[in-house]
């Protein structure tokens, strides 16, 4: 059983697919513990679905090396075999990739390299493109640029908003890593063979 950390900053609309496909006893991972960097409003799935929850406010340490620090050692308690960045809205500093990746990974609102960064939906409206996307990558110490797990495009419509756009991409971002978690956790998918190449 593939052991899952998933950490956020908001809703969790992608932990909650997890949590959902999860509850499958057919589903070969489990989310262990949820974490988040303030007192986000997914953590409430923690109880929902009978989950541990954490959270380490980056406001409560002196810089973000200090903050990533206490998010290893947290983190670790843990013993995942994944940890899932789910909307975790903050780079994190280069010990927590040292520790975790190449089984660290993260959803991104665009079709990388395109529209990295915090704002990929709206930039992605900004430059006019007809289609964007969704990815999965493995978290490397780039802005979005680590190997690429899975990507799918998705059409810029006439008339999209920033939120109608990205509602559109939401549910793909879901699909591609419940995809990508199974294929960890069925060794179709090897993280440290893609990290390398």
């Amino acid at each position: 059983m593939l052991k899952l950390v998933v950490l956020i900053s908001g809703t969790g609309s992608n932990l909650r697919a997890l949590l959902d496909a999860s509850a499958d006893a057919e589903f070969p991972a489990r989310v262990v513990a949820i974490g988040a960097d303030r007192d986000a409003e997914g953590l409430a799935l923690g109880e929902e679905y009978g989950v541990p929850t954490f959270s380490v406010p980056f406001t409560a340490y002196p810089d973000r090396d200090a903050w990533g620090d206490a998010l290893i050692a947290e983190v670790a308690r843990w013993e995942p075999d994944v940890v899932v960045l789910s909307g975790l809205m903050r780079l994190v500093p280069p010990a927590v990739v040292d520790a975790f990746s190449p089984h660290l990974i993260n959803t991104h609102p665009a079709y990388l390299p395109e529209f990295p960064g915090a704002h990929g939906v709206r930039d992605a409206l900004a430059a006019g493109v007809t289609q964007t996307g969704a990815s999965l990558i493995v978290v490397d110490n780039s802005v979005d640029g680590g190997p690429i797990i899975a990507q799918e495009r998705i059409p810029v419509l006439p008339g999209d908003t920033e939120s109608s756009l990205h509602d559109r991409i939401k549910p793909v971002e879901r699909r591609l890593l419940i995809q990508a978690v199974l294929d960890i956790a069925n060794q179709h998918l090897d993280l440290k063979e893609l990290a390398r190449s």
